[in-house]
Formats: C-alpha cells, sequence, structure tokens
C-alpha cells in the first residue's frame, strides 16, 4: 500500500493525464446514473405532481409506502431486481443481470421515490399558495398541474440533483447486478470498493477525486441556472 502522500500524487496524476482506465470508469458510471436519473424524472415528476393535487381514499397509505420507498435500502433494491432478472427470474430470459441496463433499471427504483417524493412536496406547497389564483383562472386539471410544474421548475432541480446524488453515490444496488466486472460494469464507486481492498490507493483516490468534482460541478451548475433565473424573473 501507499503512503498518503505518493498516493494523492499518482491520483492527480491518473486524473490530469486522462487515464484510459479511469476515464472508462467515468464514462460508464455518468452514462447508468444520468440514463437512471432521467427516466426516474420521468416517472417521478408527473406522479409526485400528482400526488401533490389529488385526493383520493388511500392517499396517505400512498404518501407512507412512497415516504418508506425513499430510505429503501439499496442492496434490497439490487436483490429485488437480481431476483427479477434472473435465468429462474419472470425477466430471466431478457439476459440483462450483469448488464449496465440491469444498473440502470436498479437505480431508477432507487431514484424515482426521491423524485416523486421531493417533488410532491414543492408542488403540494406551490398548489396551496396558488390555489385562489388558480381557481379564479379556472384553471383544474392537467391544465392545474401544468402550471404548477411549469411555475416550480427551478424548484425541482433541486429534487433532481437530490436524486443525481443517490444515483452517482450508489454501491449496493449497481453491485449486486452489475457484478462489477472490468470494462463492462465498472463504475466508480464499485471501483473505489475494489482498489482499496486491494491496496490500490491511488487509483480509488483519483476515482473519489473525480467523483468529488462531479457532485461539485452538478451543485455548481444548478445553482447557476437557478440564480439565472431569479435575476430574470426580477429583471
Amino acid at each position: 500500500m501507499q503512503d498518503l502522500g505518493s498516493a494523492f500524487l499518482i491520483a492527480a496524476d491518473l486524473v490530469l493525464r486522462a487515464d484510459p482506465a479511469l476515464v472508462a470508469i467515468v464514462a460508464l458510471s455518468l452514462k447508468v446514473s444520468l440514463s437512471a436519473v432521467a427516466i426516474a424524472c420521468l416517472i417521478g415528476l408527473p406522479f409526485g405532481a400528482w400526488l401533490a393535487v389529488t385526493r383520493f381514499r388511500g392517499r396517505p397509505a400512498v404518501l407512507v409506502a412512497l415516504n418508506s420507498c425513499m430510505g429503501m435500502p439499496p442492496v434490497v433494491i439490487g436483490l429485488l431486481v437480481y431476483l427479477v432478472l434472473s435465468n429462474a427470474g419472470p425477466l430471466g430470459a431478457l439476459q440483462l443481470l450483469y448488464t449496465p441496463t440491469a444498473m440502470i433499471v436498479a437505480q431508477t427504483l432507487l431514484v424515482a421515490p426521491i423524485v416523486a417524493g421531493l417533488s410532491r412536496q414543492v408542488i403540494e406547497d406551490l398548489d396551496a399558495e396558488y390555489d385562489v389564483y388558480l381557481r379564479s383562472l379556472g384553471l383544474g386539471g392537467a391544465g392545474r398541474l401544468t402550471t404548477l410544474l411549469v411555475d416550480a421548475r427551478y424548484s425541482l432541480l433541486t429534487t433532481v440533483l437530490a436524486g443525481f446524488g443517490r444515483a452517482i453515490a450508489e454501491v449496493g444496488a449497481v453491485m449486486i447486478v452489475g457484478g462489477n466486472i472490468d470494462r463492462v460494469t465498472r463504475v466508480m464507486t464499485t471501483a473505489i470498493a475494489l482498489e482499496t481492498s486491494k491496496g490500490n490507493i491511488a487509483l480509488a483516490l483519483g476515482l473519489g477525486l473525480v467523483l468529488i468534482l462531479v457532485a461539485v460541478a452538478v451543485n455548481a451548475a444548478v445553482m447557476a441556472l437557478r440564480a439565472t433565473a431569479a435575476r430574470s424573473a426580477y429583471a
């Protein structure tokens, strides 16, 4: 095992010269996580918004279930996806286990409840604030829902960011359904766990640095977008 100082230097060198192995792992991580977040938003945002403005019998039970799914342990999600996609499972014929697609499915199941739960809260607060105004316009159903989603779009960016943070940092579920296969399903988090166990601290640190840089870059982009929107609103 390298000492900490030399490990940091080697890690910085790997990042600066864009080591091919490191670039491949980072590219796959972004592909899997961004795909999962996009699908989760397509499912979670409309469902959360609908749940925010709709009242029906059994709604409290749905909210409890949704909030519980937001904290679902990733290894449990990974195990469920594994059972469904394994040869003995109902979707085993598709041969998706140990592929990036299986990892996207697992991350989508983890992120969708977070997007739905947080967007439900954002839209519900906005609906209460705009209720009289929307009634005066005669908006109901789809029109009301669309208006609220459009008006809350910048607040919902934080929801998307939370989902991306969950996806990019996930280890347990993708390890179970992806198998951490070199150049096939190895992503940043599983590679960090593997390289640390092998004593290759430099590569683990390099991947950790990239992971932190990605998180900072995404946060900065969202903050810049919200600041631009705020300036435009008051211009």
